[in-house]
């Protein structure tokens, strides 16, 4: 065995040292396990592929490290330059690096092979060209326990030595084909190869990219082998060589080893994927490496690998003015590196935030958020704005206190793939990529599409966020008014749907060439084009002063937005088209107008009372004047012949029916047959019911008369009522009209709170002599009710019964008394001296009197009734009710009201009459003889009393009569008497001829039964 590298003369001197020094001994003791328990502890596969790169790096070929953990034995081949003496004495010695003349070099404190110590007591390293050393935690313990003055050292240590600082020679190794050296590496214990699988686990392509000299990392871990490669990373290096007085600046705090290396470097990688930044992979630590990773955070998508002076542990940066020197280098090629990234949106998420993880990642954000408003790194759609300076007055030639000016710089000229803009100069839209492209030209260095308006990296930037109600508000001045109209549709094609709120102020070019704020009140010609299109040539609507947008701006979005479809019937129903038709009569010239609303009318095909509110458009008459065209009527129309001469009413100019038509004239109001108002919810007062109609105040006084007390006016929710009925002079010609349909609808009653009221048409045509003269309530139905015969004439003949009924013509009793005022009215008939009436019908009337409620009537003065056996016409005060046979007897002498005696009461009360029995006591003044009652008598009368008093002349209230029921017995002078007595005293009255027969004729008993089974 051969020392080549001079083992025994390194470990002669150490020995030599330690001997003169047992301190010295009990420090490389001290300082080596700090190192291996400390700051190196996790630290083996990082400073194994330093010393690769380090290699590889002298020897000037493409490193690569394979490792291999087989058998509780790692081992690390790589290639590059081979072990030498310096290198032996380099391992062997701490914080005395042989690469401090090695620009370049990851490997710079001398300490980082003691980082084996953690897991192995038996390193060796070897090359294939020059030999192999080896150390042993073994054979240094004993070496050390030999020398008399360091043995007692070595007791109070338990044994402990260090390491690596006495090295021996070693046989050559098994360097694996491919490679130059190897280190072989006998783990300690089970602990240290669950330690090293680990670190073997978690080695990530960070180690390449902080050691640029190495290639890649072969990884064979129990013979499953992976390759670790730093591909797929976008890079930014600096690196550069201080001056003697930045040394003396920048090193005053740091050791000599470090100052005697005026080198600085650093490197940022990014992960980039399908050409797009991405998050760091989940194996590489978000750390700073020092080059080697460091305990200090680095919470950025970004790796950053940089000669940042270190702390005595190894693992933490050191502060002071080269750290700072750093940041702001790091600073720079941060923002550097974001330049040189494709312009994506993805370039957000490398925007730090502003808080960091440690002090020294804030200090390095700082710095960057410092750099990035002002630099150029986003895409835009247009230029930015000119820049623009208030220079101070330092600043002027001559100082002029009232001065004020401005400087404006020309803005840059864009680069060759578009124009590229600063955060503070960008401002972002949230909207489609049609969107930006339309509004570019208005919203200076704005953003493409993709770009969130939300992301916080914009408000790091200082890129202004838009609000689309702002773009709007951009949309004004020169910019827009040379716009053509189909430009303007181009951009409505692209706005959102969704925020109708924000465009509320969006400009429309109108066909007359204005430009107006805000789509609500626009007008779109139908889109279709049909309905207009249909209309005749030369329609001119600029009379009508309507807001039309241009045809070539117009779209659907516009009517989403508040703009009504242009059909003619939402042009006739715009509220400045009522406008032009409400003021066309005091116009100057209401031709144009009537025009317009004439042509729009016959391509909306409106029908007669569809738009009541036409029936103001100013049109010509025949005469030359000019008339509301509801004052208007077809000269050869219905209407215009039925009416009495030099009415207010004129006839439509002839040329307004050739041009237009009578069908189009009907529908803006002219009259071919009777005009109709049309209202909806009419309040019935006498402010609000006002439709200058003949009567119709009369109307609603006799409606509100129809209807309970209330607290509010009723409303009748549709409302159509005939004009014009005072001017007709053809009547029988214009009920044909009023009877059919249409009209005939105006006639039909109304239902207000539940009552049930006639229609104005009807109530006014029910009033007035209509047919032949005569009112229609003064007449009924020919072949109607018998019982109003002779009281109502017949009505004539030629219009049908329903029709004659709404007229108010009669129709039934029951009718008649169920209407208001009915009861009065029949009353008022009866007592007409010159209506015939007879006694059958005259009880049929009372009968049906009786079932009326007083309330309804007021008590007649002269009534019809009985006397003598004639039927009279006599004054009410005369007149009485008998409610009571017997009681006839004594009031024959007066005018008698007869009726079932059942219904006396009620006659009496509806009348005011007062009854029989309260004219006359009814006392039995007489004396009889008490005599029982035929016993045959029960068998019609089954309740009959059991005696009766004989009277040989029976005296009531001292005047002869035939029988009385009196205090509960009946008196009587006779057979026929006693007959009805006890008919009346049982309740049956009607069968008192049936016993008057059998008290005259006992054997007609059976006959008399069987007479009563039939009836």
């Amino acid at each position: 065995m051969t020392d080549t590298f001079g083992t025994d003369r390194t470990r002669a001197a150490v020995l030599a040292a330690w001997t003169a020094s047992t301190a010295r001994f009990r420090e490389d003791a001290n300082a080596e396990e700090d190192f291996a328990l400390g700051g190196y502890r996790d630290r083996l596969i990082v400073e194994l592929a330093q010393n690769a790169a380090d290699a590889a790096l002298r020897a000037g070929v493409p490193g690569v490290l394979r490792l291999t953990l087989r058998d509780d034995v790692l081992t690390a081949a790589n290639t590059g330059a081979p072990l030498d003496a310096t290198g032996v004495e380099g391992l062997s010695t701490l914080r005395v690096s042989g690469k401090r003349d090695e620009a370049g070099a990851a490997g710079r404190f001398g300490v980082g092979f003691a980082a084996v110590v953690s897991v192995c007591d038996e390193p060796s390293i070897g090359s294939r060209e020059t030999g192999a050393a080896r150390w042993s935690r073994a054979e240094t313990a004993a070496v050390v326990a030999s020398v008399p003055e360091l043995a007692a050292e070595l007791g109070s240590r338990g044994g402990h030595v260090p390491l690596l600082r006495l090295p021996f020679e070693a046989e050559p190794l098994d360097v694996p084909e491919g490679f130059d050296t190897l280190v072989r590496l006998p783990l300690r214990d089970a602990a240290s190869v669950a330690a090293v699988r680990r670190m073997l686990a978690e080695t990530s392509p960070a180690l390449l990219l902080g050691m640029p000299a190495l290639t890649s990392i072969e990884i064979d871990l129990d013979g499953s082998e992976r390759r670790v490669t730093a591909d797929g990373w976008q890079l930014v290096s600096e690196s550069g060589e201080f001056a003697p007085d930045e040394v003396a600046a920048l090193f005053a705090d740091r050791p000599t080893e470090e100052r005697a290396r005026p080198y600085w470097s650093l490197r940022w990688a990014v992960r980039v994927a399908d050409t797009e930044p991405a998050p760091l992979p989940a194996g590489v630590p978000p750390v700073v490496h020092a080059p080697t990773p460091s305990d200090e955070p680095l919470d950025l998508p970004a790796l950053l690998i940089a000669s940042f002076p270190m702390a005595t542990d190894r693992r933490h940066v050191a502060k002071g003015p080269l750290t700072d020197f750093l940041v702001e280098r790091a600073a720079d090629a941060y923002v550097r590196l974001l330049g040189e990234l494709p312009r994506t949106p993805k370039l957000l998420d490398l925007v730090p935030a502003l808080m960091g993880k440690g002090e020294l990642d804030a200090r390095i954000r700082r710095a960057i958020l410092q750099r990035l408003p002002a630099t150029p790194l986003l895409p835009a759609l247009s230029a930015p704005a000119p820049a623009v300076q208030t220079p101070s007055f330092a600043e002027a030639e001559v100082y002029e206190p009232d001065a004020e000016w401005q400087v404006e710089h020309p803005a840059r000229e864009p680069h060759e793939d578009g124009w590229l803009v600063a955060g503070q100069e960008a401002a972002v839209v949230a909207g489609s990529g049609d969107l930006l492209a339309a509004i570019a030209d208005f919203v200076p260095g704005l953003l493409p599409a993709g770009w969130p308006a939300r992301h916080p990296a914009m408000a790091s930037l200082g890129v202004r966020r838009v609000e689309l109600a702002e773009v709007v508000d951009l949309l004004s001045g020169e910019a827009v008014e040379a716009r053509e109209p189909s430009w303007w549709r181009s951009l409505y094609e692209v706005l959102p749907a969704d925020d109708p709120e924000s465009l509320g102020a969006l400009p429309v070019p109108l066909a007359d060439g204005r430009l107006v704020r805000g789509p609500r009140g626009t007008l779109i010609l139908d889109l279709g084009g049909t309905r207009l299109a249909s209309a005749r040539d030369g329609l001119d609507l600029t009379p009508l002063g309507l807001r039309i947008v241009h045809p070539d701006a117009a779209h659907a979005a516009l009517l989403r937005l508040g703009a009504a479809e242009a059909t003619p019937r939402t042009i006739l129903e715009d509220p400045i088209t009522k406008a032009a038709v409400a003021q066309s009569l005091d116009s100057a010239d209401s031709e144009p107008v009537a025009k317009a609303v004439l042509s729009l009318v016959e391509a909306a095909s409106l029908v007669p009372g569809e738009a009541p509110w036409l029936a103001e458009l100013a049109l010509r008459g025949s005469d030359g004047d000019l008339y509301a065209a509801g004052e208007l009527m077809l000269a050869d129309g219905a209407l215009a012949g039925l009416l009495e001469p030099d009415t207010h009413l004129g006839v439509v100019a002839p040329e307004l029916v050739e041009t237009y038509g009578s069908r189009v004239l009907e529908a803006v109001g002219v009259l071919d047959g009777f005009a109709v108002a049309h209202d909806s919810d009419v309040l019935l007062d006498h402010d609000d019911c006002d439709h200058d109609l003949d009567g119709e105040d009369d109307w609603l006084d006799h409606v509100l008369d129809l209807l309970p007390e209330l607290d509010l006016p009723p409303v009748v929710p549709d409302f159509a009522a005939v004009r014009d009925l005072e001017l007709v002079a053809d009547w029988p010609a214009a009920l044909a009209l009023l009877t059919r349909p249409p009209l005939r609808a105006a006639l039909h009653p109304l239902r207000v709170e539940g009552v049930e009221v006639p229609s104005y048409t009807a109530w006014w045509l029910a009033n007035h002599p209509v047919l032949d003269g005569r009112r229609p309530r003064e007449l009924r139905l020919p072949g109607a009710d018998p019982l109003l015969q002779g009281l109502y004439g017949d009505a004539p003949g030629g219009l049908d019964p329903v029709a004659l009924g709404m007229l108010g013509v009669r129709t039934t009793l029951a009718e008649l008394l169920a209407g208001h005022g009915g009861p009065e009215e029949l009353l008022d008939l009866m007592a007409d001296e010159s209506i015939e009436v007879d006694r059958a019908q005259l009880r049929a009337l009372w009968i049906a009197l009786a079932a009326v409620e007083p309330a309804r009537v007021a008590p007649p003065s002269r009534v019809r009734a009985v006397l003598g056996g004639d039927i009279v016409v006599a004054a009410a005060d005369d007149a009485v009710v008998v409610e009571a046979p017997d009681l006839l007897q004594l009031v024959t002498d007066r005018p008698l009201v007869l009726a079932p005696y059942d219904l006396a009461e009620s006659l009496s009360e509806l009348l005011d009459l007062p009854l029989a029995g309260e004219l006359a006591q009814g006392e039995v003044t007489s004396g009889g003889e008490t005599r029982p009652v035929p016993p045959e008598v029960r068998s019609l009368l089954p309740t009959a009393p059991e005696t009766y008093v004989e009277h040989e002349k029976l005296l009531v209230d001292g005047v002869a009569c035939t029988w009385r029921f009196f205090e509960g017995s009946v008196h009587c002078t006779g057979l026929d008497g006693l007959a009805r007595g006890l008919a009346w005293a049982t309740g049956q009255w009607n069968d008192r001829l049936a016993v008057a027969a059998l008290l005259h004729d006992p054997t007609a008993v059976p006959l008399l039964l069987a007479e009563a089974d039939l009836s």
